[in-house]
């Protein structure tokens, strides 16, 4: 009950802030609530070479070291080898992601009452495709093994893109064409189905990544971060996040990239509290194995935390499932604006200042935002495997006190 009434706390502040900002700046709350988001009423500033540069060198500064300590690694342990042939449902996933393709980007006459429905397709091949590579490497993979996990994460993708959409509504960084005719329920529906594939999306391709240790190499032993006062960093990283939130729609040109970092520091920031608060251990610190897994540590450590820390390395420089997240939202922010390219109902962007160099829609910065989107969807995914694994706990307790 405890941990649900955090969450709803938490939910609470990441929808509230943000309208509670505009409230407070005089702005009219039903014209950010309006649904299907049709207005559009944030003039954006052109573009600004000063800001393009900066904002290119603050993403090499965080990137780069990691490229470069990969590229420099000499990693001689041997290439994992396939344990199985590539499945025949993966090979089913190809093809029909190839006519999920055809359809998405062609306009047959006798598909068009479904062709607004297409950008689905080919999500739904990319999952199974990519989980049929993991597959093959390994003998397991969300899909076969964590069917239970894969299935929620559908539903809970919906629900936490439809989250972004609203936080989009205080910057309007982009916005859907060919979806004036549609209803509110209409759209809602339109919108949802390929709003469910976003988590398995990611998650499966991180999953998939983990498969090839060499892409990583290096990132096993670099940069520790060790956090004396946890405590008191949390509380100034919430505080700047909540801030951040709060005025994001005061300031929508300036602030927008929060839209992308605000909701993750004020997720870990949280849990961090959290943890301190029930027992002083904000993390599993030095208890993490080479994978990043945290060992049996028995009832009475673990139940001083509220829930387990998000990602587990970097205190002792293991920033490898960092990276592998951070790579697979990438690599899928590539799929998605590739194949938005040329689809019925697509998105256009409109972002203050580097609006220019396009891969696809996206300016060639806007690429940037699918780094931190990774780590979200990671905490995400986090809480859905900590309540069910807590979920299965009690019910096996229970069904031990039936017998």
């Amino acid at each position: 009950m405890k941990r649900l009434l955090n969450l709803i706390l938490l939910t609470a502040l990441l929808l509230g802030l943000p309208l509670a900002g505009v409230i407070f700046a005089g702005h009219s709350a039903l014209d950010y609530l309006q649904f299907p988001p049709r207005t559009r009423t944030v003039e954006h500033a052109p573009f600004s070479w000063p800001v393009f540069v900066g904002l290119a060198l603050f993403i090499l500064a965080a990137v780069l070291p990691f490229v470069v300590r990969i590229l420099k690694s000499r990693n001689t342990s041997p290439i994992q080898r396939a344990v199985r042939p590539f499945p025949w449902w993966g090979w089913a996933g190809l093809l029909f992601g190839a006519a999920a393709w055809l359809l998405a980007w062609t306009r047959f006459d006798w598909f068009s009452p479904l062709q607004r429905h297409t950008f689905i397709l080919p999500w739904i091949a990319y999952i199974i495709t990519v989980n049929a590579l993991t597959f093959r490497r390994t003998g397991r993979c969300l899909l076969t093994h964590s069917t239970n996990c894969f299935l929620h994460l559908f539903p809970l993708s919906a629900a936490f893109w439809w989250f972004f959409e609203y936080l989009n509504r205080f910057v309007q960084n982009w916005y859907y064409t060919a979806c004036d005719d549609l209803s509110g329920m209409q759209y809602f529906f339109a919108a949802t189905l390929p709003f469910a594939t976003v988590l398995p999306a990611v998650l499966s391709t991180e999953e998939c990544l983990a498969t090839c240790p060499r892409m990583t190499a290096g990132l096993e032993n670099f940069l520790p971060v060790r956090i004396k006062r946890p405590r008191l960093a949390a509380g100034i990283t919430f505080t700047v996040s909540a801030a951040g939130l709060f005025l994001i729609g005061w300031f929508p040109d300036q602030l927008f990239p929060l839209l992308w970092v605000a909701p993750l520091l004020l997720m870990i920031s949280f849990q961090t509290l959290e943890n301190q608060k029930n027992g002083g251990a904000a993390s599993f610190r030095g208890l993490e194995n080479s994978d990043g897994k945290v060992p049996n540590l028995g009832k009475p450590y673990r139940r001083r935390l509220a829930c387990p820390p998000l990602f587990g390395g970097p205190e002792n420089g293991d920033w490898r499932r960092v990276f592998r997240l951070c790579l697979a939202a990438l690599l899928c922010g590539f799929f998605w604006e590739m194949w938005n390219m040329y689809s019925l109902s697509k998105w256009i962007y409109t972002v203050p200042y580097v609006n220019r160099f396009h891969v696809f829609e996206m300016p060639v910065l806007g690429y940037s935002g699918y780094l931190p989107f990774g780590l979200e969807c990671a905490v995400i995914a986090q809480w859905l495997s900590f309540c069910q694994k807590n979920n299965d706990r009690r019910g096996a307790k229970t069904r031990r006190g039936h017998t």
